[in-house]
């Protein structure tokens, strides 16, 4: 019997390990100094929800430096289960479109993703640290190996 490959597939349990993330969230961030931006302490709001049947965890964040929006983010996170690694699809107020999605999993609480681009490098780890907050550093490299800084931040749930 044909399998019918329109019908719904349901999310695995690599799909639900990201509602860890959902909801709402406010970050104490450090922003370093790079070749995007100046240096500084910077807040932001996040706010991220399980959707599409579970399959997606869509993320968008506005980050403020001086009482202004600096920085926006909208970020979709998945499982493949087709090659096993989580993947999270980027796009930010600098414009640049990624030519593909970072890459990678878990490893404890951690899970750490990594992109290429002929920028560079850029890669997003985020801890989960308990229920009501999750750090997060995105560093970049020119090559993959030695990398830097450009955020580092902790968010709290907004109860």
């Amino acid at each position: 019997m044909a399998q019918d490959h329109l019908a719904a597939s349901s999310p695995l349990p690599e799909h639900a390990r990201l509602s860890a993330f959902a909801g709402e969230w406010d970050g104490e961030e450090m922003v370093f100094p790079s070749r995007w931006t100046a240096g500084g302490p910077a807040t932001s709001r996040v706010v991220a929800r399980m959707d599409l049947n579970g399959f997606y965890l869509i993320q968008d964040s506005v980050q403020m430096r001086d009482g202004k929006q600096v920085f926006a983010t909208h970020g979709i996170f998945t499982f493949d289960r087709d090659d096993r690694t989580y993947k999270l699809f980027w796009y930010d107020s600098l414009g640049y479109t990624p030519p593909s999605p970072a890459s990678g999993g878990w490893v404890g609480n951690t899970l750490t993703l990594v992109r290429g681009s002929l920028r560079g490098n850029a890669r997003h780890v985020y801890e989960i640290i308990n229920e009501d907050s999750y750090s997060l550093k995105i560093q970049f490299s020119p090559d993959a190996e030695g990398w830097a800084d450009v955020l580092t931040g902790v968010y709290r749930r907004i109860h």
